[in-house]
C-alpha cells in the first residue's frame, strides 16, 4: 500500500505540474482538458496502481465537468468559430502560431495547443470522439484557434453540423526534411538550451544521404501527404497514390486556405483579409514586430546538388513534390484573385461585388 500511495502522490504532482505548464505556455487564459493531460500518466503503472489511478482521474474529471463548460452560454455567430491548424513539422509552424498567440488577447479569442502523446499525428478512435466533442461544445473557448501536429480529421463523420475551419502551411519537401534533420541534432534559436534527440551526431545531411542513413531516407519525406490525407490507414502507407489523391481532395474541399512556407507573409495577409476576427493586425506584426515569433534551425547546412538529385530519383519525393506543387498552384491562384501589386507591394482588393435588382420593391 505504501507503494500505491507513493505512486498516487507522484501522479497528483505530475498532474499539477502538467496543468501549470499548460497554463504558462499559453498567452491567452484557458482551462486545459485534464483528460488529455492525465492519459499519458498511466504509462508504466502496474494493474493495481492503474486501477487506483483511474479512480482518482474519474474524480478529477467529474470536478472538471461540474466546474467546466456551461451549456447556457449563448454565442454570437461571429464568435461561434473554431480554426484548426494541424501544423506539419518544420514548415514555419511555430513562427506562424506565435503570431496567433501575440494577437489572441487583443482580438479576443483563445489559442489551444493539441499536445498528443509522443507527437503521434494519428488519434485513437476514442480520442477522435473526445476531440470532436471538445472542439464543438466547449463554448467558453470560442472563438478558438487550435493547433498541433495532428493529421486531418473529418468532423462530418461524427455528425457535426458546423465544422471547424482548417488552415495549414506546407513546404518544399526536401527543404523541410533538411530542416528537420538538423533540428533533431542542433535545435533552434527558440529554445536553444533544450537537448534534442540526436544531439551529438555531427554527420551532415549530405553525409547521411551518401551513407544511406535512415534519418535522411526518402521514406522520411512522406509526411505532408498523410497529414492532409487524414486518419485512414492507407494515408500512412508510404508511396500510396490513393493517399496523394485524397490529400489533394481534402486540400481543395476541406481547407479554407493552405499557404507555403516560402510565401508565409502572403498567407498571413490573405488570412487577415478573410478572417479579421482572428488575424486583424497579423500582417503588420509579421512585418514590423520584434520578430520574437521567428524561429530558425541552428547549424543547418544546405545540401549539395548531388544530394538533391539523389533524393529526387525517389518515387516518394516525386509524389510529395507533386502535392507541394499542387498546393502552391492553388495558393497562387487564390492570391491572384485577392490582391494587386503596386510599386512592388501587394494590396488586398476591396469588395468587388454588390447586389442590385432586388425584388419585390419595398414601399
Amino acid at each position: 500500500m505504501d507503494l500505491l500511495r507513493t505512486s498516487l502522490t507522484s501522479l497528483s504532482k505530475s498532474l499539477t505540474t502538467a496543468k501549470s505548464s499548460l497554463l504558462q505556455t499559453n498567452k491567452c487564459p484557458m482551462e486545459p482538458d485534464l483528460a488529455g493531460v492525465i492519459t499519458v500518466k498511466f504509462a508504466g503503472l502496474k494493474s493495481q496502481q492503474r486501477a487506483i489511478a483511474r479512480h482518482e482521474v474519474r474524480e478529477i474529471e467529474q470536478r472538471h465537468t461540474v466546474d467546466g463548460p456551461r451549456q447556457d452560454v449563448t454565442l454570437d455567430e461571429e464568435d461561434d468559430v473554431v480554426i484548426i491548424y494541424n501544423r506539419v513539422p518544420k514548415t514555419a509552424s511555430t513562427s506562424f502560431t506565435n503570431i496567433a498567440y501575440d494577437l489572441c488577447a487583443k482580438n479576443k479569442y483563445h489559442v489551444l495547443h493539441i499536445n498528443t502523446t509522443k507527437n503521434n499525428p494519428v488519434m485513437s478512435l476514442q480520442d477522435q470522439v473526445r476531440f470532436v466533442k471538445n472542439v464543438t461544445s466547449w463554448k467558453e473557448m470560442k472563438p478558438g484557434f487550435y493547433h498541433g501536429h495532428v493529421s486531418y480529421l473529418d468532423f462530418a463523420k461524427f455528425g457535426v453540423k458546423k465544422k471547424p475551419i482548417y488552415i495549414n502551411v506546407i513546404r518544399d519537401p526536401i527543404e523541410r526534411l533538411v530542416s528537420y534533420y538538423y533540428f533533431l541534432r542542433f535545435g533552434d534559436d527558440y529554445r536553444p538550451g533544450l537537448r534534442r534527440r540526436k544531439q551529438g551526431d555531427k554527420k551532415t545531411f549530405d553525409e547521411c544521404v551518401a551513407a544511406g542513413g535512415s534519418d535522411c531516407a526518402p521514406e522520411k519525406l512522406w509526411l505532408q501527404i498523410p497529414f492532409f490525407c487524414g486518419h485512414s490507414s492507407e494515408c500512412w502507407n508510404v508511396g500510396s497514390r490513393w493517399a496523394l489523391e485524397q490529400a489533394k481532395y481534402n486540400l481543395i474541399n476541406e481547407y479554407f486556405l493552405v499557404g507555403v512556407t516560402e510565401e508565409l507573409e502572403d498567407f498571413i495577409m490573405l488570412l487577415e483579409a478573410a478572417l479579421p476576427r482572428f488575424f486583424r493586425g497579423a500582417t503588420e506584426l509579421y512585418r514590423t514586430g520584434k520578430k520574437s515569433h521567428l524561429r530558425k534551425t541552428t547549424e543547418k547546412k544546405l545540401p549539395t546538388k548531388e544530394t538533391i538529385a539523389k533524393l529526387q530519383q525517389s518515387e516518394i519525393w516525386k509524389m510529395e513534390n507533386e502535392f507541394y506543387e499542387f498546393a502552391l498552384e492553388q495558393f497562387q491562384f487564390v492570391r491572384a484573385h485577392a490582391v494587386r501589386e503596386k510599386d512592388g507591394e501587394l494590396y488586398i482588393l476591396a469588395q468587388n461585388f454588390f447586389y442590385e435588382k432586388i425584388y419585390p420593391k419595398s414601399n
